[in-house]
This record gives C-alpha cells, structure tokens and sequence, in this order.
C-alpha cells in the first residue's frame, strides 16, 4: 500500500516561492506524473515527498502514516518512506560494476544470492541492457548509465518509485521503448509511481493521472485524456497537445438554450447542458475556442453549408501526416490530415470541424466554459 497524500505544502529557497498551498493525493497503484516547464515546481514536490527535502509548511502521510508535519518541524528520514528514487544524474558508484551496482541494495536487504542474481537479471533486462553486467559505469554511455540506474530501482521491488526525468538522455527509439517497458512494468507490478517529466508525450503515454504544475502550483489533476479532451484553462490546453492546439477568439452570446459563438470561424451554437459551472452569466461576453488540429477535416471543395471557407498558408508533409496552416479571416489554424496530401500556398479550401468536440474559455477568467463531449 502506497497512498500518498501532500495537504498545503509550501517550500521557499529564501524569499522565493517555490511550492504554493500543494494538494495532492496519490492513490495506491498510481503512475502519477507531475508535468511543467522548467522551475514550475514539480522536481522539488519529488524531493519533498522523497523526504531529500524539508517544506517550511504543509503535511504528508504515506498510508496514513505521517511522514512530514512542519509545524511541528518533524520529518521523517528517507530510509522510513518506503521508496526507491532515480536522480535525472545516474547516481551509480563509479567503483562497482553493473552486476554490483545493482545487487547493492539487495545485498543490504540480505536476500539469498539466487534470489539477488535473478532480480539483476530481470531488471537489466527489462531495461534492455543485459549485456552490460559485467562494466562499469565509466565504460558505457550516458543513456546506458540511465537505465542501469532505473534498472537498480525496479529491482528492490519497492512500493513507491520515484522518477526524476529518467528519460531524458536517451534517444528519441530508445525512449520510446523504455517509456512502453515502465507503462508495462507498472501494469504488472502494482507499484506506485511518481513521475517527473517536461515531455508531455511521456505523461499522456503512462500515466493514469497527470498533476499540471504552473509557478509552484498544481492548477489540474486528471487522466491523461480527461487533461486532452478538457483542459482546466487556456494555460493546461495550450501545454498539452503537439501540434499545438488553435485558440480563435469570438464573441458569446446568451441564447434561450445555451449561447452562440460570434468568430472568424463563423457562428457556432453551443447547447447550455454543455456549459460548465465557470460559464458567465452574462449576456454577451469574451470567449476564446480551443479546437485540437486533428479535430478539423480539410478538403477541397464544400460538403455541406457549415463548411467553413479557409485559404492555405502553408502545407507540411510528415509521412503520416501532413499538417497544413490555413487561414479563416484573421485567424490562423493547424490542420492535421492524416496521410500524404499536398495543397498549394493560397488554396481555397473547406473545413469541417464538429462543434461537439470543441472547447470554449472565458476570455477574461481564462477558465474552460464549455466541455468537449
């Protein structure tokens, strides 16, 4: 059992702000990511829970346990959290080979040397480096020393893993796969995880919840495709999503069922049973739409009369995919068309885009008002 809760954890380095009133609950078996840019917060929340360190507010219990209570200047040391932790820096004894490196902590944990050599071979296996036991860390390359270093974690089997960027010197193949290998070994373990990462490809991939952090606050926690479909605010909708999701401004207005919409995209009506509780009560007021590229179908010549008459700007081929910028009045989009496809520069062409799917804010509050259903 690994249930982590943080009640209002502040952190300060001297007069700056780190960590702001953070709440968060890790139920048991989460793979749990913190996402951000860089300095938003979310490797010091790591730290804090791993007990490397001290909030200046705020409490944390593990199972119900208490770990942190600053007000009463009690921290629990690292050794009694139950947890393992990989630093973004390898962190292996230069000294000991990749066999030993590992095996260290079960050796500690006095476990039978069969049970010792079958924990390092399945780990390095998993990590797909098994044929590297025998090195030392100075004799392989920086990726190959990360995944030593994950390798060692998994194999102490601990209740709670920590992971700081553990991806990040890899390449682009190799990450893929180490991101399938830890998504399939939370699967089969049960381990609770806490992810650190910027790369939101990582967190939409393995995570079953993502915490947003923004200047040292968490402004939503929800699954990966919750997050995509339904984004808090403009901030989380335009973090996660590549390509880049479109922001069109418009104008609201209230109607007898809801309210329309008022844009370079035309008039769009949105059903009140859409309307979320931050949904203005005004009659006319400022809204911006968030409509993802692969929402938009492009094509050539109009289907039905809510086509939307557009103009090509640009258009890129991807292999896959081809993502074409076009232009509707004064407003810009990115259009992701599935396939090879090729458009001229000044094109004229139609799009098609299912209101259903798109997500409106509040101009002023930057909060979401309408959900994508």
């Amino acid at each position: 059992m690994s249930k982590i809760e943080l009640k209002h954890i502040d952190k300060y380095y001297g007069k700056n702000h780190v960590l702001k009133d953070v709440n968060l609950t890790i139920a048991d078996g989460d793979f749990m990511t913190l996402l951000g840019p860089s300095g938003c917060g979310k490797t010091t929340t790591l730290r804090v829970v791993s007990g490397l360190e001290k909030p200046q507010g705020g409490t944390i219990h593990m199972d119900d346990k208490e770990v942190v209570n600053a007000a009463e200047a009690y921290f629990a040391p690292p050794s009694e959290r139950g947890l393992n932790l990989v630093f973004q820096s390898y962190a292996l004894w230069p000294h000991m080979t990749v066999r030993e490196n590992i095996a260290f902590g079960l050796n500690i944990q006095k476990l039978p040397k069969a049970e010792v050599e079958n924990r390092v071979q399945d780990s390095l296996r998993r990590m797909q480096i098994d044929q590297y036991i025998d090195r030392y860390p100075s004799e392989l390359s920086g990726g190959q020393q990360q995944r030593v270093a994950i390798a060692r974690a998994i194999a102490s089997e601990p209740h709670l893993l920590l992971l700081d960027e553990p991806l990040s010197n890899l390449d682009a193949k190799l990450r893929v796969d180490m991101r399938s290998e830890l998504k399939r070994l939370h699967t089969e373990t049960g381990t609770t995880m806490i992810y650190v990462t910027h790369d939101q490809v990582e967190a939409l991939t393995m995570s079953t919840k993502i915490a947003i952090f923004r200047e040292g606050v968490i402004v939503q926690v929800a699954p990966p495709l919750d997050l995509y479909n339904n984004p808090a605010n403009l901030y989380v909708a335009d973090f996660i999503g590549n390509p880049r999701i479109n922001f069109v401004g418009g104008t609201a207005e209230r109607t007898s069922d809801g309210f329309c919409v008022h844009s370079a995209l035309g008039d769009m009506q949105f059903p009140k049973s859409d309307l979320t509780p931050e949904a203005p009560g005004d009659e006319r007021f400022d809204v911006v739409l968030g409509i993802r590229p692969e929402q938009v179908t492009i094509q050539a010549a109009r289907r039905a009369p809510s086509d939307i008459e557009a103009r090509i700007y640009t258009s890129m081929p991807a292999g896959s995919e081809t993502l074409v910028t076009v232009k509707c009045g004064d407003a810009s989009m990115v259009v992701k068309a599935l396939g090879i496809t090729h458009f001229n520069p000044d094109q004229e062409v139609y799009l098609s885009i299912d209101t259903k799917k798109i997500n409106v804010f509040d101009k002023k509050t930057e909060s979401l008002i309408k959900y994508s259903v």
